[in-house]
Order: C-alpha cells, then sequence, then structure tokens
C-alpha cells in the first residue's frame, strides 16, 4: 500500500490567498518524482487556519527521495525567496492500511 505525508500549514487569514497562489503557480517538480503518486492542498472551511498539503507516494523511500532532493529545493524556492506564507508547519505520515474508490463513470 501507499505511504502518505501530509504537510499540516497554519497560514493566517491574511496569508491564505498568497499561500494558494503560490501552489496554483508552483514549479510542478514533485510530479515528475518517482514514485508519486498524488497532490492535493486541502483549504480549511471553518474553525481553523490549518491548510492540508496532502501528498501519496507508492513508499516511504519514496517520500524521502523527493524530501532529500535538489527537485525539492527547486520546488520550495519561492517560499525561500518571498519568506513563508504559514506561520508554523509540521508533517504527518501515515501508511495506507486500506483504500477505497469509487469507479469513475465513462
Amino acid at each position: 500500500m501507499s505511504f502518505v505525508a501530509i504537510n499540516v500549514l497554519e497560514v493566517p487569514a491574511h496569508m491564505r490567498s498568497t499561500l494558494e497562489e503560490r501552489f496554483a503557480s508552483r514549479a510542478g517538480e514533485v510530479e515528475k518524482m518517482e514514485g508519486f503518486e498524488a497532490f492535493e492542498l486541502l483549504r480549511p472551511v471553518e474553525g481553523s487556519d490549518r491548510y492540508l498539503v496532502y501528498t501519496r507516494w507508492e513508499s516511504e523511500a519514496a517520500f524521502k527521495a523527493w524530501v532529500s532532493s535538489s527537485a525539492f529545493t527547486r520546488g520550495h524556492a519561492q517560499h525561500a525567496e518571498s519568506g513563508p506564507a504559514a506561520t508554523g508547519s509540521q508533517v504527518w505520515t501515515f501508511e495506507v492500511a486500506q483504500a477505497m474508490a469509487r469507479p469513475r463513470e465513462q
């Protein structure tokens, strides 16, 4: 089964649009990585200032290879140049124990 890494970003209300714009114009490096499966940016609906950056990988080794790669550095260059949009972050990691998806209609 897959490995999931969720970066939990604490984003003040006045920085939300900045964060979303940065992700919309991101470098696209993660999609090129071996073992990458999926990405989602999850916006809080109410009662929280935490955005979740969800990535799914074929293995923990694939995720670790991403984090230690030069592509990771290139992918985060905008953050380094413009300063952070978040006031804090932490990474949660999981192994997928069970999964189900709705079949796609044709």
